[in-house]
């Protein structure tokens, strides 16, 4: 009885400290939401007073931002950048995590290893030799972005996908391969429907990494093809002036879609990240 009353208090307390901390990292966004609405002065003046029919502006900050930034035209170039980089990195990094977990040579654990190193090489070491070799071999546009994504996202996507293909069954495979499956049916008649979870984990990460990207679609594909991050910049003024109206509300709708995405698949991390048996 003592230990159900401890057990109790215990969830209890963890719930009450749960709860204060994600209201501690959702009142910026709090706070993001509510100056969207608000006059570009008095955001400047008291960024934290509540909305009060002096300072509401309704959805004029939106119409502003959206017609000096062309909003609409870089969502469309965010959007296909970061889906399709998403599907390029999630298809090739597991088919490359299950050859080298089931390969047991020399090389493929050299290849593991190089791409875990690759982990840990900070981008502002390569950025420059990379925008030069981009500009050279023409990937510097939509299309070709997507394999310098591919680059810089295999390193952790391998290494997740690795340590989860470990739990996959051998069994499956070589009834498969009986079957007369040849490798790439294995694969993905086989195998890559049992990777559901962390194939879910890692599209989730790597979608919020690319789509807030400034750094490296300002480097290669600069202001011709501009992405949501790259036009929000475009909101700066002469002087350093900026409308912060305006900035507040593309902030807002630059976030939705990510945590909109976020929420639908959240589930999927933690079984991603904990799973260690494939129920079949």
């Amino acid at each position: 009885m003592k230990k159900r009353m401890i057990s109790k208090i215990s969830r209890g307390c963890l719930f009450v400290l749960c709860t204060i901390l994600s209201l501690v990292f959702m009142y910026p966004i709090g706070i993001v939401l509510m100056n969207s609405f608000k006059g570009k002065l008095y955001i400047s003046d008291a960024p934290f007073q509540m909305i009060t029919a002096e300072n509401f502006v309704g959805l004029s900050n939106y119409e502003v931002g959206i017609s000096r930034t062309g909003f609409l035209q870089a969502f469309g170039f965010s959007l296909f950048i970061t889906v399709f980089s998403v599907i390029v990195i999630v298809v090739f990094t597991s088919m490359t995590a299950w050859y080298i977990t089931r390969v047991s040579t020399k090389f493929c654990q050299i290849l593991y290893y190089v791409f875990v190193f690759s982990m840990i090489v900070p981008f502002q070491m390569v950025m420059f030799t990379m925008t030069k070799t981009a500009n050279f071999i023409h990937l510097d546009n939509p299309v070709g972005i997507i394999f310098i994504y591919l680059g810089f996202g295999a390193g952790l996507s391998v290494f997740m996908f690795s340590g989860f293909v470990k739990s996959v069954p051998i069994d499956v495979e070589e009834a498969s391969v009986i079957d007369g499956c040849n490798p790439f049916q294995t694969f993905f008649y086989t195998v890559m429907p049992m990777l559901k979870p962390i194939l879910i984990t890692v599209a989730i990460l790597n979608t919020m990494w690319i789509w807030n990207d400034y750094l490296l679609p300002y480097l290669v594909i600069g202001t011709d093809y501009k992405t949501i991050p790259i036009a929000i910049q475009y909101l700066k003024g002469g002087y350093g002036s900026i409308d912060m109206g305006a900035m507040m509300a593309m902030l807002v709708l630059a976030i939705i879609p990510i945590i909109a995405f976020y929420l639908s698949c959240q589930k999927y991390i933690i079984k991603g990240v904990a799973a260690g048996a494939v129920k079949g």
